[in-house]
């Protein structure tokens, strides 16, 4: 009987599901994928049912189920936090307390409940620690036998960030910063207060950030500020946080607004109202104090392990702007990040916490994959017939190819033509970054695709940035990066050599103004500061992905294309054949490949649907 184990997050966001079997990752898939509710943080039922399927076991042949953090923990925390801050926090404590008392408490019987959902037996039932998780996801999967690991998001338990060392199948927490000390907590505090939702926005503060004037007066004495009165930054990275302009640790809101209006001399802005340049100016204050202590912690990970490489997870670590950064000043000879490094991943990482830490099991080094992750194509997939039956339930035209390099030769031609393609193959992606397999592509020559893939597919706000999907071979020509990116996870230049020159007074033009002046050759994934968020693609982990570049490279000579997740805003990224074709149909793209199949916007039947589809989703 193989040796399985079960990880779950749950009841916070981004609940998950992930399933080892003889310590090797066969599915994980975060709930929102199979709900549709975006961050969907109810218990993974349908992930469990997927990941349960994938690995063809049964609840009672699992060795055990793990679960991504310590609610008993968690709940002292809460109650010292109220008792500390005392009286402030009683409206907060009043809603908080019934929620605890009558379920999270109770967490161990209301996992056996919902597990006794899927079939019969009691596996063990283990918690490790909230940024445990997150380091074990981090560490495990990774290439590297010994690594410095740094895990930074909002809160666990208490622990807000951790410096550890990886050895072997080994981990030791070395350092913690706790709570309510936090540079997750006070970058989502700036998410707020630019006008973005709280831990789904803080990639839209990112993407804001280089609008920023770095040399204007106003962004230097913002910085200062945020340093002399919010923050106070430590030289090895840890940090004190001024609760006086905070209230989010008993309070419902990020942040106390009269005294952030007091201090920056503007008000939190609206939702969807306009971004004048103050925010931007202040998104980019935010982004270079975070990328400091970033830069600090780990010159602190370095001294105290001496270890050559880097693994990252906690969602903090999804800011490739400083991962980029954190590269290029070479205090590590290489970093690897989660791909699911937000709460998602620590299910994937609860559930290896459990096999090398507690079963005490031995690690293996992958070989010849990049990592153990395979990709991050851990997620369902969907043959033939299903696609078919859809074709058939939407009396939907289209075309088999039985030969793949005849369609991917005729979606490099219809790429060339400015066409946007919705691209479904294979797994779906475990993480918050389409790879390749529930993908949107368009070409990045065209000066027109970032304009029209904002506005007339996703539906979002026009300022957000496209990544670039080239093969890894071809990345140097293009970026200054000499080391894979295979999820997303870094920001790098644009080669001098690919840029074009900015016009004179380029810093005063209106935000629209600087976002569609063609800045390289390849304009649709050259952000407004000559970087773009590369996703390397390689031959070994998705072949069918990486032939359709080269077509395209054949076709043009331009070794990437434009990948977007296949979603709009608002809404999860695709999961099935249905979720895909609908999109497809509500949208403005020209085409969908979904395996061999190959859809034409214009065959198909009308599309009828009561009122306005995007207005069904909470514009954030």
């Amino acid at each position: 009987m193989p040796d399985a184990i079960l990880g779950l997050s749950a009841f916070y966001h981004d609940s998950a599901a992930a399933i080892l079997v003889d310590g090797q990752i066969v599915a994980a898939a975060q709930e929102e994928r199979f709900t549709r509710k975006k961050h969907d943080p109810a218990f993974p039922a349908q992930a469990l049912a997927y990941v349960m399927a994938e690995s063809g076991l049964r609840l009672g042949d699992l060795t055990a189920v793990a679960f991504y953090d310590k609610p008993y923990l968690k709940f002292e925390r809460l109650l010292e936090t109220y008792h500390g801050f005392a009286p402030r926090g009683l409206k907060s404590f009043l809603m908080a307390m019934p929620v605890w008392i009558k379920e999270k408490l109770l967490m161990r019987s209301l996992l056996r409940e919902e597990l006794a959902k899927v079939g019969e037996g009691q596996p063990q039932m283990l918690f490790p620690e909230h940024h445990l998780s997150h380091a074990a996801s981090a560490f495990y999967p990774s290439p590297f036998q010994e690594a410095a690991i740094l895990t930074l998001d909002g809160v666990g338990e208490w622990a807000t960030s951790t410096i550890g060392f990886g050895q072997g199948k080994d981990i030791t927490i070395l350092r913690e910063l706790q709570f309510p000390h936090s540079l997750g907590l006070l970058y989502s505090a700036f998410t707020y207060y630019t006008g973005f939702k709280v831990n789904s926005g803080e990639y839209k503060l990112m993407g804001l950030a280089p609008y920023g004037n770095p040399e204007a007066e106003r962004t230097r004495r913002w910085k200062d500020l945020i340093l002399e009165e919010l923050v106070d930054v430590r030289s090895d990275g840890s940090l004190l946080l001024n609760m006086d302009y905070f209230d989010y640790a008993t309070g419902l809101k990020m942040c106390v607004d009269d005294k952030w209006t007091s201090l920056f001399g503007l008000p939190p802005r609206a939702r969807e109202s306009h971004l004048d340049q103050r925010y931007m100016d202040l998104s980019l204050a935010i982004q270079q104090v975070t990328e400091e202590i970033v830069l600090r912690l780990a010159e602190t990970a370095k001294k105290l392990t001496g270890a050559d490489n880097l693994v990252m997870a906690g969602g903090v670590a999804l800011n490739c702007v400083a991962n980029g950064k954190l590269l290029r000043r070479g205090t590590f000879k290489d970093i690897w990040i989660q791909p699911a490094a937000g709460d998602a991943g620590g299910a994937l990482g609860a559930a290896l916490a459990a096999w090398h830490i507690v079963q005490g099991r031995e690690r293996h080094l992958p070989k010849p994959a990049l990592d153990h992750m395979q990709g991050a194509y851990l997620g369902p997939e969907f043959g033939a017939d299903e696609i078919v039956r859809l074709a058939r339930r939407h009396q939907a035209p289209c075309q088999r190819y039985q030969d793949f390099d005849g369609l991917i030769k005729e979606v490099a031609a219809i790429l060339t033509q400015g066409q946007v393609v919705g691209w479904f193959q294979g797994r779906m992606e475990f993480g918050p970054r389409a790879l390749g397999n529930r993908s949107i592509l368009g070409d990045p020559r065209h000066p027109e695709m970032q304009k029209r893939l904002n506005l007339k597919i996703k539906y979002r706000e026009g300022f957000r940035p496209f990544a670039p999907s080239v093969l890894m071979e071809e990345c140097a020509t293009y970026f200054e990066l000499d080391t894979p990116s295979p999820y997303m996870l870094l920001v790098a230049p644009v080669r001098e050599e690919k840029r074009h020159p900015l016009p004179e007074g380029y810093e005063k033009l209106e935000l629209f103004e600087r976002l569609y002046h063609l800045r390289s050759e390849v304009p649709a994934i050259t952000h407004v500061d000559y970087s773009a968020r590369i996703q390397t693609v390689h031959k070994e982990t998705n072949e069918r992905y990486w032939r359709l570049i080269r077509a395209f490279k054949e076709h043009t000579g331009c070794g990437l294309i434009v990948n977007t997740s296949f979603n709009v805003r608002g809404e999860p990224i695709v999961c099935t054949p249905e979720d895909a074709y609908q999109c497809f149909m509500r949208t403005e793209m020209d085409y969908l490949v979904l395996g061999d199949f190959l859809f034409d916007k214009k065959d198909q039947p009308k599309w009828r649907e009561e009122g306005d589809w995007r207005q069904e989703y909470e514009l954030d």
